[in-house]
């Protein structure tokens, strides 16, 4: 096999192909500029979209179970001062120190997860308006468990045996409402801060009627 040792056509190859090297590498570098561009866009783009995602809005799920669920724990806490205060049971002043510090740190946690979220700690909405079908969940403005205006009115004035019932008997009315709530934010929520506070308050509640239970069994029978 010949191979061609021409000098003029190697130089109209080499030419050739030199030429057109320019006008490559500038389509090119073009190119790549125009990727990074777009490229630093859509990372803006994303960067101001994803935490919108990522954080609840004011309608969520998250927030009105946050909200409701402060509004339910205060109360709670205000029973249970009063029995603090006023019972002469070790028990039932044990129990009612536990409830009220304890619901009383949980509010501290919603409120500022809602203040993270840049949301208002109140709402405009119906209580409940987070979970569907609570039709009929509001009785008189209010959630699941809690007590009325009287019953809290009866407690205050209560005392002895007399007002350790009424506080064991309010507390399990209202856990067992505030279980109801809980378990539905765990189902409907994919917040995994709100669930994990929702199965906490599922679990410790739960743990409290067992025990009020055996209380009042206790008291009842003394």
């Amino acid at each position: 096999m010949t191979v061609s040792t021409d000098s003029d056509a190697a130089g109209e190859a080499a030419a050739s192909v030199n030429g057109n090297r320019p006008g490559r590498a500038r389509r090119g570098w073009l190119l790549i500029g125009a990727a990074l561009l777009v490229g630093t866009m859509l990372g803006l783009g994303i960067g101001l979209v994803i935490p919108h995602l990522r954080t609840p809005g004011d309608d969520s799920v998250e927030a009105g179970f946050l909200r409701d669920m402060s509004t339910h724990h205060a109360q709670a806490v205000e029973m249970s001062m009063i029995a603090h205060e006023k019972s002469t049971d070790p028990d039932i002043v044990y129990l009612a120190n536990d409830i009220a510090l304890t619901q009383h740190g949980q509010i501290g946690y919603m409120q500022a997860w809602l203040r993270d979220w840049n949301l208002s700690p109140t709402s405009s909405e119906q209580p409940m308006a987070w979970m569907p079908d609570s039709a009929g969940s509001v009785v008189n403005g209010l959630m699941p468990g809690m007590a009325t205006a009287d019953q809290l009115a009866t407690l205050r004035k209560a005392t002895g045996k007399d007002l350790d019932v009424q506080y064991l008997t309010l507390m399990r009315a209202h856990h067992l409402g505030g279980i109801h709530m809980a378990q539905e934010a765990e189902r409907l929520s994919s917040n995994d801060d709100v669930t994990w506070l929702a199965g906490t308050m599922v679990a410790s509640q739960q743990g409290e009627i067992a025990l009020i239970d055996d209380m009042l069994k206790k008291i009842q029978g003394s």
